[in-house]
């Protein structure tokens, strides 16, 4: 059993047997990795933990408040291995120094969900002090498995479709982040984006080099109308914002699999930073 499992296994018995009854409030982190023998890193692994089971709440600057007590002997359902994107950027976002490589198609719900941290940024909710942004992005020339018809009559149409929607939240994504930094909320942003003669056939997120969020793309038929109007039926699309996505966060033990699994895909991401791209945008 690794460090965080044992915390967390252990504040799930005191919230049992009523230590931290509902309602009240943990121990802070400091003190709780005194107690353990353990680090900070781990004891927020162990919180992270409770929290994605609904048992706990943090909130900045109030602690970790118990809001659902498992009574001791009552079952509870097995929990999946499921994250959202929203969540996990929180997190990233209220660290002083906010890293961030993503491997996607179109940049869309990457856009999405920076434009929620940075009106947190701009409200005085979070103030991040470094914001580095790293993005692979499939090179425009590849021939993708998706936005086309059986009978191809439109497949043009739809390649541009997508290469506009691309190129328009490429921009977007750009523009809330450089913001920041004239506007004197962030004292430094960097943002890079890169495409790759790879297809991705999932998403994939690396935040602050210690979580990692990744989902398949998951293709489906439907109708989509392009910009002069026209639908075009039974054309391939794929769908991203809303698929499940997978949750690993590095826990410091060597020997676990979230600590595995975020090592091998940020050594993945480097490597193919490094020689895998064809330039920059």
């Amino acid at each position: 059993m690794s460090d965080f499992e044992r915390v967390a296994d252990e504040l799930r018995a005191r919230m049992a047997h009523g230590t931290y009854p509902l309602g009240s409030l943990l121990p802070s982190q400091r003190e709780l990795a005194a107690e353990f023998e353990v680090s900070r890193d781990t004891v927020q692994r162990a919180l992270r933990e409770l929290s994605s089971e609904g048992r706990v709440e943090s909130r900045q600057g109030a602690g970790t408040r118990v809001v659902r007590v498992v009574r001791a002997g009552q079952v509870q359902a097995p929990r999946a291995r499921t994250a959202t994107l929203r969540e996990s950027l929180q997190r990233a976002f209220e660290q002083p120094e906010v890293t961030l490589d993503v491997f996607t198609l179109t940049c869309e719900s990457l856009e999405v969900h920076l434009r929620l941290q940075a009106e947190r940024i701009w409200a005085g909710e979070i103030a991040p002090q470094d914001i580095a942004l790293r993005v692979l992005l499939p090179a425009e020339s590849l021939s993708l498995p998706y936005w086309h018809t059986s009978d191809g009559v439109h497949d043009e149409v739809l390649r541009d479709r997508y290469l506009a929607m691309t190129r328009r939240h490429v921009a977007a994504v750009r523009s809330v982040l450089r913001n920041l930094e004239p506007n004197r909320l962030v004292p430094s942003v960097d943002v890079q984006i890169r495409r790759v003669s790879v297809v991705p056939h999932l998403k994939l997120y690396i935040l602050n080099r210690v979580e990692v969020v990744l989902g398949p793309y998951v293709p489906h038929s439907r109708t989509i109308v392009v910009e002069d109007g026209r639908e075009i039926e039974n054309a391939l699309d794929v769908t991203g914002l809303a698929t499940g996505l997978t949750h690993f966060v590095k826990d410091w033990d060597s020997d676990s699999q979230d600590t595995a699994s975020v090592n091998s895909w940020q050594n993945w991401f480097d490597a193919t930073w490094d020689l895998l791209t064809d330039g920059n945008l």
